[in-house]
Parts: structure tokens; C-alpha cells; sequence
């Protein structure tokens, strides 16, 4: 659509920023809970259509984990975080010191640390994305699920009804051991939400 080529060529600077500045706001929370240094890579980030998140993270068959919360206020939408399995695992043990058992799954309270981690990055990109749009958003509380890609992006569409055409997707990569653990944060602002994000950055729309 036109709004969103003019948006990606006019704004995708500012959007950079946003991701700097919240995988900033990240990896300071990050490093306060775990009372170890967490560093974060210069995040990537782009604009896609809906159609291609699922392609991002592998592919609609493959398994992720996914935390997934509701975004409230003036600009409402969906926001994900997807991490494939074995970035999961590792991000567990390096970064939580809590060793992945594959024959048992996951336990309740790796799935409350991945959810947390999710948590804290979600929150800190929101409130990076508000500070510069000026735009009053708040995150609902957050949920955590194991499964396809495709099943999980379903879910959400049953869950919050119908998201938007197109997402801001923030690469965040972890730096630990001289491993990079990467993941995957998405924007799915509802329809009417891209209008307004539009015009608090300055795009004009009509």
C-alpha cells in the first residue's frame, strides 16, 4: 500500500531508533534481573506485510516459542516475541544458567523466565515507540505459548480478533559467549492504529 512504502522510505530511520533505544532499555532490565551483563546487538528492523512473519521465523510449520500480549491505549495492535527452540535453549542456559532436559520438555519455570524475558523486551520497545510517537500505549498482561508459527499467529487472530495488514519487526540478537541467540519482536498495530503511528511521526496520510 502507499502509506506503507511512504512510511518504510520516511520513517524507517526513526523506527531504527526506536529499536536502539528500547534494546537499550532491554538489556539494562535484562541485566538487573539475571545481576549479570546482557548485551544486545544493534537490532534490524523493518516493515512487512502480515502474510510474511511466519516466513521470518522459519516457516508456518516451525516450532517457536511465542510470547504474545495485547497493546491498549491510543494506537492499539498485537505484539509478539518468537524465538525458534534451539535459541531458546541456549538462551536458558547461557544467559539463565538453567540447563535445557529435552526429554522432558519445558518446565513451568523456564517457560515463566523465556516469558519474562519476553516481557521485558515487549515493554521496552512499547515504551520506546510511545516516547516518540507521544502516543499513550500499554501492554496487557502477557502470555507464553510452544507451538507452529502458524498455529500461534492463528491463535492470535482468534484471540484479538483481526490484526492489521502489515508489522514492525525488530531482530533483537543477544550477545553471550561469543554465540548470537536471536529473536524476533513484532508490531502488529491494528488497522486504524498505522494512521495514527503515521501521523505522530510526521507522515502525512490523506
Amino acid at each position: 500500500m502507499a502509506q506503507f512504502s511512504k512510511f518504510e522510505a520516511f520513517e524507517l530511520d526513526v523506527l531504527k531508533e526506536v529499536g536502539n533505544i528500547g534494546a537499550g532499555n532491554a538489556a539494562t532490565a535484562l541485566s538487573r534481573l539475571l545481576n549479570k551483563p546482557v548485551d544486545m546487538g544493534v537490532p534490524k528492523v523493518s516493515l512487512l506485510p502480515f502474510e510474511e512473519i511466519a516466513d521470518r521465523v522459519g516457516g508456518m510449520e516451525q516450532v517457536v516459542i511465542a510470547v504474545f500480549l495485547r497493546v491498549e491505549g491510543e494506537a492499539p495492535g498485537n505484539m509478539f516475541f518468537i524465538i525458534q527452540e534451539d535459541a531458546a535453549k541456549r538462551l536458558l542456559t547461557q544467559l539463565l544458567s538453567l540447563p535445557h532436559d529435552d526429554e522432558n520438555g519445558y518446565s513451568e519455570m523456564e517457560l515463566s523466565a523465556l516469558c519474562e524475558i519476553g516481557n521485558i523486551l515487549t515493554g521496552s520497545y512499547l515504551s520506546s515507540l510511545a516516547d516518540f510517537t507521544h502516543l499513550a500505549m500499554a501492554p496487557s498482561v502477557p502470555s507464553v505459548a510452544l507451538d507452529m508459527a502458524g498455529a500461534i499467529l492463528s491463535y492470535g487472530l482468534l484471540q484479538y480478533g483481526e490484526m492489521g495488514d502489515s508489522a514492525l519487526l525488530i531482530e533483537t540478537t543477544f550477545l553471550e559467549d561469543c554465540q548470537d541467540l536471536e529473536g524476533h519482536f513484532f508490531l502488529i498495530p491494528d488497522p486504524e492504529s498505522f494512521t495514527k503511528i503515521f501521523r505522530a511521526l510526521g507522515v502525512n496520510v490523506e
